[in-house]
């Protein structure tokens, strides 16, 4: 017998956090970042992963870019031993909500997201243009943490280099059970950071291995 999409098994939660809100001032703080790289009592985090080359010029139909923009659009990168994106597939990326299945030690949480910014774009760097592809998605009420994760593919038109970039700015958020607020407090840091370098990893290897299949 077939298994049900993950999505039907968790429809009230997902309609939950369709209605939810952020459970932070984003106007506000996205506002202090357009001036500022940094902001006191918030952590900014920026990772890198490159990924295999293509050659120079405009990303190439079943390549590199293009492959690490579909995994990407698809929520696949996360290590799925630390965290699960479950969403409604034929729901428009733009605004998507997900509920993330978060996995420490014996514990299951639950928390929401909403996909707040689509990002396709030619930059300029060092003189050197460079196509970006990605979206960011921001915390929503009930999260353990409040703020912001960006990912974007980049592909560098004049040497075909890939890169994956995770960036993210995050505060703790209010957690009412003293015994998870204290297990975020003790191990939340560890987790962020095993979660973006899990994510990198994953993400290359997922790139190769698809990019080897005949």
């Amino acid at each position: 017998m077939k298994k049900p999409a993950p999505w039907t098994l968790h429809k009230k939660q997902l309609e939950h956090f369709s209605n939810a809100a952020p459970n932070f001032d984003r106007e506000k703080v996205l506002s202090h970042l357009a001036q500022h790289t940094e902001m006191q009592d918030w952590t900014i985090d920026r990772y890198k992963q490159e990924l295999p080359a293509e050659p120079p010029g405009p990303p190439l139909p079943e390549n590199s870019f293009q492959t690490a923009c579909d995994i990407l659009r698809a929520y696949e990168f996360p290590d799925p031993q630390i965290i699960t994106g479950i969403y409604v597939p034929d729901t428009p990326l733009q605004n998507r909500v997900m509920l993330l299945r978060a996995r420490f030690l014996v514990f299951t949480f639950w928390l929401g997201v909403r996909v707040g910014r689509l990002i396709d774009e030619t930059r300029t760097l060092n003189n050197e243009k460079i196509e970006v592809w990605g979206y960011s998605y921001y915390t929503l009420e009930g999260h353990f943490e409040m703020g912001e994760m960006s990912f974007e593919i980049w592909k560098y038109l004049d040497t075909g280099k890939i890169e994956f970039h995770i960036h993210a700015f995050s505060q703790k958020g209010h957690i009412q059970n003293w015994f998870y607020r204290l297990g975020f407090w003790i191990f939340g840091r560890w987790i962020q950071v095993r979660f973006a370098k899990g994510a990198l990893g994953r993400m290359q290897r997922l790139v190769q291995r698809r990019l080897a299949r005949p």
